[in-house]
């Protein structure tokens, strides 16, 4: 039986990076103003490098609004993919870009891990979150 393991979401080993290159649709947990999570599928890309995952997302989305309702500090978020007995879970504070270079990366992000170019979207923004936990079973 494989163990649950951390790793620094900076420097993640091979297999764990190797997981989230893999097609997966993910899950993004947001907190309600209640304090009641949120949970949405949705379409992430992860960059160690830059201790980023990244979610493009409409701007009057439910998600949206959670993140931007967390104020200047952010917002705690956790991602999360799954396959069978696999799954990874990244954390950490969320803010909501609007800048279109940001947009734009996180869309060719997007792309090259789907297979697609998103459909052009005047409402879009991106959700970047800074992370500062990685967790996963593989």
């Amino acid at each position: 039986m494989a163990t649950t393991y951390s790793v620094d979401p900076g420097d993640p080993d091979d297999s764990y990076l190797s997981f989230w290159r893999e097609r997966h649709l993910c899950t993004l947990t947001t907190l309600r103003a209640d304090g009641s999570p949120h949970v949405v599928p949705v379409g992430v890309t992860y960059d160690p490098e830059a201790r980023l995952a990244r979610v493009i997302a409409n701007k009057s989305s439910a998600k949206v609004g959670h993140v931007l309702a967390a104020g200047p500090a952010g917002a705690r978020v956790a991602v999360c993919q799954v396959d069978g007995r696999r799954w990874a879970t990244l954390e950490g504070r969320a803010y909501v870009r609007t800048a279109p270079d940001r947009i734009t990366e996180a869309e060719r992000r997007y792309a090259e891990r789907y297979g697609r170019t998103p459909s052009p979207n005047p409402a879009r923004v991106a959700i970047e979150i800074e992370l500062t936990r990685a967790l996963g079973r593989g």
